[in-house]
């Protein structure tokens, strides 16, 4: 039975020289897409000099192999199209050999099936027939179902090195007019070396992706860098255009469970995979991982109705106004500009769905990749206002809800510290920011190694990190919600208005000789500022002015005592012998914090207050001039 069965099939096998045959002049014809090319019949259609071949139109969603060539030789005998204009294709697409077809990735198989796209013709690879005549299309399923079901002629290259996966995959050989065997290998990509900057920057992407979200993956040395990262989070979920080696090793970790996801729960989705033999062999027969279509996979009301879906992009430059120029040429192996577009669309469209782009502060070259304006770059990302966080190695930028204003300072906070002196210049003059914007040039020191997460009571957990300017407006809002009394216990002064003048003076801090942190709560990348302290250095002294604010709903929980341990570490890191404080006499509060301290504490009765000092070893002499705080915040530098 089982030889009868095989023989059945066996009966379609052909030449490729059949094939090439049965081929017409004008035809419009298919090819499977990725690394699922079929490059038999390809080189057979390449090296054939039959006359039927001729005037041909080759359809491809994305080529890797450089099996098509696309140069001037084969100018008489087909012309490619294709949707994808990233790696081999690029070139050619600008110097006109090669049809760019631009499309939502989702809306191809409905152009296919209503005959806007005509397709003659499929060639497709597949894994070899079981007993039963069903085989796999394998590693790229995206549109092929809905081209072999157009086309008048379907031919299935059978290659054995081409797993059977799940999913929408599988075909039988009665759906084929002819199959033949091939001869070539299959098509691998190895894996994107990475850096120390694009560990920093995966680093921080990595910190706005929580436990229990759904992502989207593709290729290039961001994705690489953050398998580490994402391998420590629980309960992810996949929902992506493809699958590479860097996510099948965080689906290993155990850290991708899929059981929160709402399409496809319990399953990875996909529509194609890049990778090295190892990821074929991995997929073969893998319940875990769901091959699909990719109406279903790019569909961004299919992938917005994940909750928290997180389209993460790698970007090419973003200007101060949010605006992202996507990368272009032959390296592009990442989301093409149609399917970035619907990742963006999905994770809109998505639950609590977060837009992030990541990028290095500078290319290869040196160049800045933060810029005014990205105007004279291809490939923009028409979606600046959906845009949430922008990342690269010095932080994060939080766009959603801000101004173009603070949009600009929250850009020029991750900036290269090189490049900020003259983006905050050429800001000035494009009038995105204050003309009497202060930038202090010490972005170098701005300590990030104080980037934190800390638990309080009743589980409250609050991050922390250096202040920056872009924190000007939260700490207005801070400044407003203290009442009257915390305003005083701060200042010493009834100050009624914190305008930007006096602020923006406040929140630019010289990192070399002083320091602030701040405490928020909330969305990583952003959330609302509850907590400042920080600590000024005495002039000709070895000691530090300390001062601390609290927001009022979240004192009690044992923030100041965990700042004022904070900053006593650092001081006394950076060689200071000890803090000093100025506190009222009624501020009991304060009091107790600095009463905590585990180092010597003296004090000195000054009319309505007391100056404290905390030296940290006790043979260092404390200050011979106590120096209270300056009760102009803006006096801080």
């Amino acid at each position: 039975m089982r030889e009868k069965k095989q023989t059945a099939w066996n009966n379609k096998i052909v030449t490729p020289e059949k094939i090439m045959d049965s081929i017409r002049p004008g035809m419009n014809i298919f090819l499977g897409t990725g690394v699922a090319e079929p490059r038999t019949l390809i080189q057979n259609l390449m090296a054939s000099t039959l006359g039927n071949l001729s005037d041909l139109t080759l359809i491809q969603l994305i080529s890797v192999g450089g099996a098509v060539p696309i140069d001037e030789r084969y100018f008489q005998k087909y012309r490619l199209k294709t949707f994808f204009s990233g790696y081999v294709a690029n070139e050619a697409i600008t110097a006109g050999r090669v049809d760019l077809i631009q499309s939502r990735f989702s809306k191809l198989p409905g152009l296919i099936e209503s005959g806007g796209i005509q397709v003659d013709a499929a060639l497709v690879q597949i894994s070899p027939p079981d007993i039963t005549g069903f085989a796999s299309l394998g590693v790229s399923v995206d549109v092929a179902r809905q081209a072999m079901e157009k086309a008048d002629l379907v031919v299935g290259e059978i290659n054995r090195d081409t797993p059977r996966t799940n999913g929408d995959t599988f075909v039988h050989v009665d759906d084929f007019d002819y199959l033949i065997e091939s001869t070539e290998p299959m098509i691998y990509t190895g894996r994107w070396s990475t850096d120390d900057v694009f560990d920093k920057v995966a680093s921080n992407v990595a910190s706005l992706i929580q436990d229990g979200d759904c992502i989207g993956y593709s290729m290039g040395p961001l994705y690489e860098a953050l398998v580490p990262y994402l391998s420590r989070k629980r309960h992810l979920g996949v929902h992506s255009l493809m699958i590479t080696d860097a996510l099948m090793e965080i689906i290993c970790s155990g850290a991708v469970s899929n059981r929160l996801k709402r399409v496809f729960p319990g399953k990875s989705v996909v529509s194609y995979a890049f990778g090295t033999p190892d990821l074929i062999r991995w997929l073969n027969g893998n319940p875990l991982i769901e091959f699909q279509s990719i109406n279903v996979v790019a569909d961004p009301r299919l992938v917005g109705a994940n909750k928290r879906y997180m389209a993460i992009l790698p970007a090419r430059k973003v200007d101060l106004s949010g605006r992202v120029a996507m990368h272009a040429g032959k390296g592009l192996m990442s989301a093409s500009q149609g399917a970035a577009e619907e990742m963006v669309e999905g994770a809109n469209f998505s639950s609590s769905g977060r837009i992030i782009m990541g990028l290095p502060s500078r290319n290869l070259n040196g160049e800045p990749n933060i810029r005014l304006t990205v105007n004279e770059f291809p490939r923009q990302l028409e979606v600046a206002s959906s845009i949430d966080f922008v990342v690269t190695e010095y932080g994060v930028a939080h766009l959603a809800g801000r101004s173009v204003r603070e949009r600009a300072l929250a850009l020029i906070d991750i900036a290269h510290p090189e490049d900020r002196a003259m983006l905050i210049d050429q800001a000035k003059e494009a009038c995105l920011i204050y003309r009497d914007q202060i930038y202090l040039e010490s972005g170098h020191y701005y300590p990030e190694e104080l980037n934190s997460i800390h638990t309080f009571k009743d589980g409250l957990k609050v991050r922390f990190r250096a202040i920056r300017p872009s924190d000007e407006e939260e700490m207005r809002r801070l400044f407003y919600r203290f009442s009257s009394e915390s305003v005083y216990y701060r200042y010493f002064s009834p100050i009624k208005a914190m305008p930007h003048t006096r602020m923006q003076k406040y929140v630019n801090v010289d990192y070399s000789q002083n320091l602030s942190i701040v405490g928020l709560v909330g969305e990583p990348g952003g959330g609302r500022l509850i907590a400042e302290a920080r600590y000024v250095t005495m002039q000709d002294q070895p000691y530090a002015d300390t001062a601390f604010v609290v927001d009022e709903d979240y004192q009690g929980k044992g923030i100041a005592t965990y700042l004022l341990n904070t900053l006593m570490r650092i001081a006394k890191e950076r060689g200071l012998h000890g803090i000093a404080a100025d506190v009222l006499s009624s501020n009991i509060a304060m009091w107790k914090v600095y009463q905590k301290a585990p180092y010597p504490l003296r004090s000195i009765r000054k009319a309505d207050y007391h100056h404290l000092t905390i030296t940290f070893n006790e043979d260092s002499n404390a200050p011979m001039s106590p120096a209270r705080v300056n009760q102009d915040p803006s006096s801080y530098r």
